[in-house]
């Protein structure tokens, strides 16, 4: 029995440890591939909640970042009608390499179109 409470608090030490945040990153939204979305020229990773963001919030000049993420669990979001826009993703992250990723939880418009990338 002390063996399996000591498994049992290792595995509670592991899954605390690898705890995932709730981000907001800004950014053009693209189809990569057919049903394969990513927010690119996104701004870094901003700690946030995975709610849409208040009118105040959303940025009167779109911001242009240098990163890229892989969006994925957008089946509930009409991802199509925001291509090729500005958006704010909010979403769990997931860092990963190449390219990290945001588990959506909203997706906000910006602007209606993406703004010129960083040299």
């Amino acid at each position: 029995m002390p063996g399996f409470v000591l498994a049992a608090m290792l595995i509670g030490q592991a899954a605390s440890s690898q705890k995932v945040d709730i981000v907001s990153a800004t950014g053009c939204l693209r189809e990569a591939q057919p049903n394969t979305w990513t927010l690119v020229n996104a701004t870094d990773p901003a700690p946030s909640n995975a709610n849409a963001p208040a009118r105040g919030e959303i940025p009167a000049t779109p911001p242009v970042g240098k990163n890229e993420f892989r969006l994925i669990g957008v089946s509930e979001f009409n991802l199509s009608a925001h291509k090729d826009h500005t958006v704010i993703v909010k979403g769990l992250y997931i860092k990963s390499t190449p390219v990290s990723r945001l588990n959506v939880t909203s997706v906000t418009m910006v602007a209606a179109s993406c703004p010129a990338a960083p040299k």
